[in-house]
């Protein structure tokens, strides 16, 4: 026999109120978490201009628009960590890897690298010498509209395992007009296993830059120029500046550049400048003496690389020098 709904007990009206009923509460319910999920979620979130992106085999991309301007590259098996290539306006590398007429004895050459020459008698400059700059971690990524950032911790170590200086390395990416762009390193230095940490005087660190072949002034018809009117080796090499910009062809048609720059910060601003017509140049931190590193006074100092189009004049490339210069000194992430 079919039973109509009419046909059911009293109480099939009170389960099918009491069915209706949960089935509402259960879509408002719904209704108010997706309220409440949207509330939280806010607004969509622009995808940043400028982004630090990890890569596989310890590398990290510094990208504009998804073009990439240059790679971190922090491998612990490598002697130092360096930053390699350094793609200008043209899309091609300014900087190389490695001298193009030594490649063995100068394979310390890596685009553009942190390092030293003597920290207490140690030389970490040149490969297998006795120091090694070992990536520890990375404490920060930071993406934006202007700049991309990341912040890493490197032990500087002897052969025998002994860590002489923990270094904390900022490593910037900032958007300029016209496909240029400019690269800043923030470094702080303080002493691991001792009070004091000494660095020798010497022409080699803390910064180095291997240009394209073709830049080079030998083998490219390159043109060095320094922030006091000085040409070439000649007029440069180891001549204290604000900056040392080197400039050549890149293309066919094109002519790119570096311009690297020392912060009045840094201890014995303006530094000289080790350049060489063969396509390399530093700024030599301790040239003119011994620096001492203590625990109460670690070690901050700050270099920057505008990466341009063309050979700008000396009033362009100040102009960038001091906005450079004027950006204050962040202090370093809480994470380390």
């Amino acid at each position: 026999m079919k039973l109509s709904p009419y046909d059911l007990p009293a109480t099939s009206s009170l389960t099918r109120r009491s069915l209706v009923l949960s089935t509402l509460a259960i879509i408002t319910a719904l209704s108010y978490t997706t309220h409440l999920d949207l509330a939280f979620a806010g607004e969509p979130k622009p995808v940043p201009k400028m982004q630090a992106i990890p890569l596989p085999h310890d590398e990290i991309s510094f990208q504009r628009d998804g073009v990439e301007l240059t790679r971190y590259c922090f491998s612990k098996d490598q002697q130092r960590p360096f930053l390699f290539p350094i793609n200008g306006p043209s899309g091609r590398s300014l900087t190389r890897m490695g001298h193009p007429h030594d490649p063995e004895t100068h394979s310390h050459h890596n685009s553009v690298w942190i390092s030293h020459q003597n920290v207490d008698g140690l030389n970490f400059w040149e490969d297998h010498r006795g120091g090694t700059i070992v990536h520890q971690k990375i404490l920060r990524f930071e993406d934006g509209p202007e700049e991309a950032y990341v912040e890493t911790e490197n032990a500087w170590a002897g052969k025998d395992g002994k860590v002489l200086l923990r270094e904390l390395r900022r490593t910037t990416v900032r958007d300029l007009p016209s496909g240029e762009w400019f690269l800043e390193i923030d470094l702080h230095f303080e002493p691991k296993t001792a009070q004091t940490v000494t660095l020798g005087q010497t022409a080699f660190g803390l910064i180095g830059v291997r240009m394209a072949k073709t830049i080079g002034v030998n083998d490219g018809g390159g043109t060095i120029r320094n922030s006091a009117g000085g040409v070439d080796e000649a007029g440069c090499f180891r001549k204290p500046a604000r900056w040392v910009d080197y400039s050549g062809p890149v293309t066919a048609t094109a002519t790119e550049g570096l311009t690297l720059m020392d912060h009045p910060m840094n201890p014995g601003h303006p530094t000289a400048f080790h350049v060489r017509n063969d396509g390399w140049m530093g700024a030599a931190l301790t040239f003119a003496g011994p620096l001492e590193i203590k625990l109460e006074t670690p070690l901050e100092v700050r270099y920057g690389l505008y990466v341009h189009a063309g050979m700008p004049t000396p009033d362009i490339i100040n102009k960038q020098w001091f906005a450079f210069s004027a950006r204050p000194f962040r202090p370093f992430s809480k994470a380390h």
